[in-house]
Order: C-alpha cells, then structure tokens, then sequence
C-alpha cells in the first residue's frame, strides 16, 4: 500500500529534486510519467527517468508527435486524452502539425479538437481537409448520439404541453397543478377537497409550425465549442416539422447558414472562428427573421464582449423581449463552466429580465423545453444550472 501511495505522488510530482518522494518508476509507469512529462514539466537538465529536471516538449518532429499521441491513447482513458490533446495544442503550439493527415489519423476526436481544425480551415492544405473532415465528422455523429433524441423529446413535451385546453379529451391531459390552482373556490373544508368546475389540460395541437427558433452564435475564438455544440443542435432542432429553425453565426459580419442545417459538418466548415465580435449587428439581423414574435424563442450564444455599438445593442434585445420574443442569452454552450464574458453587459440584460448564464449541452434540452413553455428562466437556470 505505502509503494503504491509513492507511486501515485511520484507521478503526480513529475520526479527531479523537488518532489521529496525519490521512488522510482519502471515498465508502463515510466512511459506514462515520459507522456506527461513532454507537455507539463519544465525546466533544465536531463530526460525522463534520468532522476534530474526535466524539459517538456514534444519538439517539431511529426514522428515522435504521432508516437507521443499513440502513447497517450494506450495508457490513459479517452477523456484523459482529450485534455492532454487540448494542452498540447495550447502549451505547445502544435497547431502546425494538425495541418498534416497522419496526425489527425492518430489523434482523439473531440470538441476542442474541432474547434482547432475550424479554426485552421481557411490555412488547411488540400490533403489534410479530408482528414479534417473526417474527425469533425465522428464528433458530430457522436454528439448527435448523445444528445439529439433527448431533445426532440423535451421539445415535443413542451409543444404539447403548452397548448391548453379547458376540455382535455383524456384524463392523461389533465394538468393538474393548474385544475387546482384554478378551483381553489371551490374548496370545500369540511371535506377537505377541492371540486373542479373547469378543467385545465393539454391541447395536444398540431399545426404545421409552433415556434420559430433563431440560433445567434458569436464565432469569435474563444466560443469554438459553443460553435459545435450550437450546430448539432440547430441540426436536431431543424429536422422537427414543428419548428422553424434558423441558425446566424457572426463576428464583425453575419452569415445566414440556415440552408445548411441538415449538414451540420458542412455547416460548421461554414463558420470562420476568430475576428472581432458586432452583437448588434446580427442582432439586427436576426430580427428580420422573426415573424410571429408570440411564439419565437431568440437565443443568443455570446460572451457579450460588444465591438459595435453597446447602447442600440441593448435597445434591439428590449424591442424583443417587448415585442413578445423569448429572448435567451447563454454565455456559453459548453461542459467548461463558467465563462470569461462582459459582465456589465449580462447585468444590463439581467435588468430588463433577459438572465444571462451558461449552459451546459445534456441541459439544453430542458431549456428549451422551459423557454417553449414560457416558464422564468432566470429561476429554471438557478435550479438546473446553479446560475
């Protein structure tokens, strides 16, 4: 148990003088410490394993890249592997080395990768895009997977459940929380009961569409992976007859990519990460695609970092919100908590009871789901987001 105890600090320290364990490590251990050592350790002195400081680094050499990424596919989980990946990127500007095909082969698909490889799109050589393509498109298909049948699901129940009716044809439509609500004359103490002179219940209305959905997504570097989760959901939200569902990416400029959502590979190879950040504009923009406002749900996926003008910004959001819109404002669409964004702008927003927070993917559904039913998303965010 002690060996085991030394073990396990020895590869949390990294080894050298410093880690006050002096254990030292043989067989898979040591390549998993050599794995780590190349993107966290820094320092002067010797190799892995050679009980000095050692430099991290994986060099410019492809080859060894590749062996590195095999390594790491070999001696820790797939979710470990995505964080290495995403590090070794950031620490160690690899960037370049995406760029050729035998190292999108070896590497392990995830959001953050796709992120990168949008990023490297317009710069991508011929023989990589494929490869690219390749990657982006396992990690859609996976994340389509996971996350798309929840939705239609969630949406589908809000849809019905927000139609009423004062004549549920099956007692299965009876909303009761709101029978009850509405008859609460009529209770009667000495039998401690409540007797229903009208019925609230489902409607369970079909016509062709019910709302409009316009997705808004900022492009701007640091919202990559809001970019990929927003377009696998605009996909899944496009393919329901019940829903029209427009989706508008922007920076300085705003391009309509609605007519590629039953794609949504093609579409995210649409969206150019990086550039400036005009809110207004595609605010602008999207508001000439709502045309039913009492049954629209505008979702803007942003940081709020406005480089147009901040005051008509907030003046079109009000127009929305009076208009009769449900306005979302998530400051991210992604698993990585809470986000670097413009909080005097969240504030304003806040102020005229546009609630701005960030989401996970697995909670989207729901919203929706409480955005379609009209419920207070400010408290349907504190009680499923912690917001």
């Amino acid at each position: 148990m002690n060996d085991e105890r030394m073990r396990r600090w020895r590869l949390v320290l990294g080894g050298g003088d410093a880690d006050g364990v002096g254990f030292g490590l043989q067989g898979d251990d040591a390549h998993m410490d050599a794995a780590l050592a190349a993107v966290y350790d820094h320092g002067e002195g010797g190799g892995a394993g050679t009980g000095g400081g050692r430099e991290g680094g994986l060099g410019a050499s492809a080859p060894r890249v590749a062996r590195w990424l095999g390594d790491i596919r070999t001696y820790f989980p797939a979710t470990v592997v995505q964080v290495m990946q995403k590090d070794a990127i950031e620490r160690l500007n690899l960037t370049r080395l995406l760029l050729e095909p035998e190292m999108l082969e070896a590497v392990e698909p995830d959001v953050h990768l796709v992120g990168t490889l949008l990023a490297l799109n317009k710069v991508m050589p011929d023989q990589a895009r494929e490869s690219a393509r390749a990657v982006v498109r396992t990690v859609v298909a996976e994340l389509e997977r996971r996350l798309a049948q929840r939705t239609r699901a969630a949406v589908a129940g809000a849809l019905d459940r927000s139609a009423r009716t004062h004549r549920p044809k099956r007692a299965a439509d009876i909303d009761w929380d709101r029978t009850i609500r509405a008859n609460l004359k009529h209770y009667l103490p000495d039998r401690n009961t409540v007797v229903p002179s009208r019925l609230v219940g489902y409607a369970r209305r079909r016509r062709a569409v019910q709302r409009e959905v316009v997705l808004c997504v900022d492009q701007s570097g640091s919202m990559a992976a809001s970019v990929v989760y927003a377009s696998v959901f605009g996909a899944v939200l496009a393919s329901m007859r019940s829903l029209r569902t427009s989706l508008v990416v922007f920076d300085t400029a705003v391009v309509d990519l609605t007519d590629q959502l039953h794609d949504p590979v093609e579409l995210l190879f649409g969206t150019q990460l990086g550039g400036g950040t005009d809110i207004n504009r595609a605010i602008a923009y999207c508001q000439g695609l709502v045309t039913r406002p009492a049954d629209s749900i505008f979702v803007l996926i942003s940081d709020l970092y406005e480089g147009g003008v901040r005051q008509e910004m907030l003046r079109r959001v009000a127009a929305m919100t009076e208009a009769g819109v449900q306005v979302i404002v998530l400051l991210a669409l992604s698993d990585e908590g809470a986000p670097f964004y413009d909080h005097e702008n969240a504030a304003a927003l806040a102020a005229m009871g546009v609630p701005a927070f960030a989401c996970t993917p697995d909670a989207f559904p729901g919203l929706m789901a409480a955005a379609i039913e009209r419920r207070d998303l400010g408290r349907w965010a504190e009680h499923n987001l912690g917001a």
